[in-house]
């Protein structure tokens, strides 16, 4: 296991340096990340070799309880399940996937070593052209990469100026990058010929996917996952690409250890949760003090609705790290869903204290805002979110929220479609669709964007109460339709009970008094379970006792009855009407 663990340190070592080279940073600082998190060595001899430089030929490199809140986690020292000896055994091990680790080809790069590092620092004070001209005369691989990278970002800046100039900030236009023909027409040229190495290959997947060529970026970026695995990146947009587990599975991946990571971020985006989470516990066994892994388990667990669980781990984050901000968004909704404002008041506080300009901390102060019901505010930071980043998913989507909360429908279906439009697996934004035009009252409208939601998260039981409350409503009356929503909401954790209730009610106006004693009794059993009373318990009760006594079950109905009489008001001239003339 130390060999092991001394190949990833030496991969991710070298990766991390290499990536930053090639003006990759956000792939760079994921390595870096995950380099500090394997593990340490047992020993001091360990421990000081990890420090040594290797020799080795191998590899250079998207509202709801109010629970309460747990307090401090041991989450970094308590063993998780599915931890242990057991789960290292199944982590690939590292340098053993390849042959050989494969070396990016920096050829004809010593010539135009001094143009290179002036082109990059051109590139870093993001004077893009100035980058591409210095590199103009240059043939390595190196140099024609980031020479191509520096067009394409100076196409995407300029695009970006446009949008604004003829719709906004946050305006919606057909602007497109006007590098992309240029670059395609030379990145095609160079994979033919086989001159380009996996940063090449990356770039050029990318313009095929802003092109519109789904199917042959993906190609291209699994060729260069291939050749050059750490490029997290490049993974990334692999995911972006993978909208169905058929296509997943299809992918032509080489077997070498980030492609764990990869599959388990893929499985959460297509909310695979059990199968994410039993992967990102397997590589906890070797990179068990990483930051990254413990905020996706969270996330994973936020997401399947395990609310204390994540809320512990993300505690235990913000107290090793507090100055994270990375994954912070999803704590804050996280925070929103509990209701905990005094939380959420510290988490704003300390981003805004971090970082006030970065995407993910407007997004947490709009959340405050929110639960303080100060919905303007909210939505002002919301915009700012997404003048900062335009693809921001969740701020289209919370923003469609609070619009929904300011009475304001076109401006919430605005964000609600813009959220689609950037990832259309995002259920939250079919079903604020759903609602919008369910309070327009326009059913079959909200059914069809209630059905898009349930088919992309068949386990949220809101989104089946839902789709049934709108086959209930008056408009359409389609009492059937409904009840099998009901029923499907009741076989995937409903913690509220409402389909229970629902069910009864439905099958009792049907005349079908069999079905309904069936699910009063269950709604009965959870609320004295839950130690929950009320007018739904009363109803259960009444409806028990009238049809026990109707079936000449008189003992049942007498317990029922002596139940009731716990109960004033209405309640009581109807148990008269349980005795017998």
């Amino acid at each position: 296991m130390a060999a092991a663990k001394e190949n990833y340190r030496v991969e991710l070592r070298a990766a991390a340096r290499q990536l930053g080279d090639r003006c990759l940073y956000s792939a760079a600082k994921w390595a870096a990340e995950l380099l500090v998190g394997i593990e340490p060595d047992a020993t001091p001899s360990q421990s000081a070799a990890m420090d040594t430089p290797s020799s080795s030929g191998a590899a250079p490199g998207g509202r709801l309880l109010h629970l309460h809140r747990s307090g401090g986690s041991s989450f970094r020292r308590r063993m998780r399940p599915g931890g242990g000896a057991g789960s290292e055994a199944g982590t690939p091990l590292g340098g053993v996937s390849y042959v050989s680790t494969p070396i990016p080809d920096d050829d004809a790069f010593d010539a135009g070593a001094d143009k290179y590092l002036l082109a990059k620092t051109y590139f870093d004070c993001r004077e893009y052209r100035r980058a591409a001209h210095v590199l103009r005369s240059q043939v390595g691989r190196k140099a024609v990469f980031l020479r191509c990278y520096a067009l394409y970002m100076a196409g995407e800046k300029r695009k970006e100026e446009e949008t604004i100039e003829l719709e906004g900030s946050l305006g919606k236009s057909n602007v497109v990058n006007q590098e992309l023909v240029a670059l395609e027409r030379e990145l095609s040229t160079h994979r033919r010929t086989g001159a380009i190495d996996s940063f090449g290959l990356y770039l050029y997947g990318i313009v095929l996917r802003d092109k519109g060529c789904e199917g042959l970026s993906r190609t291209v970026l699994v060729e260069s996952v291939n050749s050059y695995p750490w490029n997290w990146c490049a993974w990334l947009e692999i995911q972006s690409l993978c909208t169905s587990s058929d296509i997943l599975n299809n992918l032509n991946l080489k077997n070498h250890w980030m492609k764990d990571f990869f599959i388990a971020s893929a499985h959460l985006e297509l909310k695979m949760h059990e199968e994410a989470l039993k992967r990102y516990e397997r590589l906890m066994g070797v990179f068990r003090c990483s930051d990254y892994i413990q905020a996706q388990i969270a996330t994973v667990q936020y997401s399947m609705r395990d609310l204390d669980e994540a809320d512990m781990i993300f505690e235990e984050l913000l107290r090793t790290d507090p100055f994270r901000v990375d994954s912070m968004d999803i704590y804050s909704n996280l925070l929103y869903a509990k209701e905990s404002l005094t939380a959420l008041s510290f988490l704003a506080h300390r981003v805004f204290l971090t970082d006030k300009y970065r995407p993910e901390s407007c997004c947490i102060i709009a959340n405050y805002y929110s639960l303080k019901g100060q919905h303007e505010k909210s939505v002002l930071y919301f915009q700012r979110a997404l003048k900062l980043n335009r693809k921001y998913l969740s701020a289209w989507t919370l923003m469609g929220h609070e619009f929904v909360e300011l009475k304001n429908t076109p401006a919430a279906i605005d964000a609600y479609r813009r959220a689609v439009d950037i990832n259309p697996r995002d259920y939250r934004a079919w079903y604020g669709l759903g609602q919008i035009y369910e309070m327009m009252g326009m059913p079959f409208y909200a059914l069809y964007y209630f059905r898009k939601s349930s088919h992309l998260q068949p386990n949220d039981a809101r989104l089946w109460i839902a789709m049934a409350q709108c086959y209930e409503s008056d408009p359409l009356q389609m009492i059937e339709e409904a009840i099998k929503c009901y029923e499907r909401a009741a076989n995937t954790n409903d913690t509220e009970g409402i389909a229970l209730h629902q069910l009864a009610k439905l099958h009792s106006m049907l005349g079908q008094a069999e079905e309904a004693a069936f699910y009063y009794k269950k709604d009965l059993d959870r609320m004295e379970v839950e130690e929950r009373q009320g007018q739904n318990f009363v109803e259960a009760l009444l409806f028990l006792a009238k049809h026990c006594k109707s079936m000449g079950r008189f003992e049942e109905a007498e317990h029922y009855c002596t139940r009731l009489l716990d109960y004033t008001g209405p309640v009581s001239y109807l148990f008269t009407l349980l005795q017998p003339n």
